[in-house]
């Protein structure tokens, strides 16, 4: 089991780091994004809003393994967005990912939050599976990434 903190002013770049690797990973490239490509975005996702945060995942040694950048979704001042949510590649299969989803949560409640959302690309069927399984529900139909052009669908939680 993992524990699950707020790295919101310790873990931006092991988030970021993690990023990088399961992204590559999860594509087949092996070119990972360095740390100043990556690190920018996980901090736009803690800029946008007094109320984002970085959820973290560490081991019993206290390393990252995880992480979800959550932030407010613009105008609904209940509605959290998972903008970013990543596992280590050499920890797939470990219980990270379901450790992290499960607390989130309750870690959105606490903050005031009544509802949630995510995206995710279609064709990644590790983090699909996961989300139904912790109870998202999709919303809509899926539609072209504005860079990629992969599919990618929306899901839905209500706290």
């Amino acid at each position: 089991m993992y524990k699950i903190i707020d790295g919101t002013k310790t873990h931006l770049d092991a988030a970021a780091q993690i990023w990088a690797e399961a992204t590559s990973a999860r594509d087949g490239d092996d070119d990972v994004a360095q740390l100043d490509l990556s690190r920018p975005v996980m901090a736009r996702v803690l800029e946008s809003s007094a109320r984002a945060f970085l959820l973290v995942a560490v081991d019993s040694k206290g390393t990252a393994t995880g992480f979800a950048a959550i932030a407010p979704v613009p105008g609904e001042v209940e509605s959290a967005e998972l903008h970013y949510v990543g596992v280590n590649p050499r920890a797939w299969g470990g219980g990270v990912g379901k450790d992290l989803m499960a607390a989130i949560p309750n870690v959105l409640k606490e903050r005031g939050f009544s509802t949630a959302k995510l995206s995710v690309y279609s064709d990644n069927p590790r983090a699909v599976i996961l989300y139904e399984k912790m109870g998202w529900r999709r919303h809509g139909a899926p539609t072209p990434h504005a860079r990629s052009g992969r599919l990618e669908q929306e899901y839905r939680l209500s706290l």
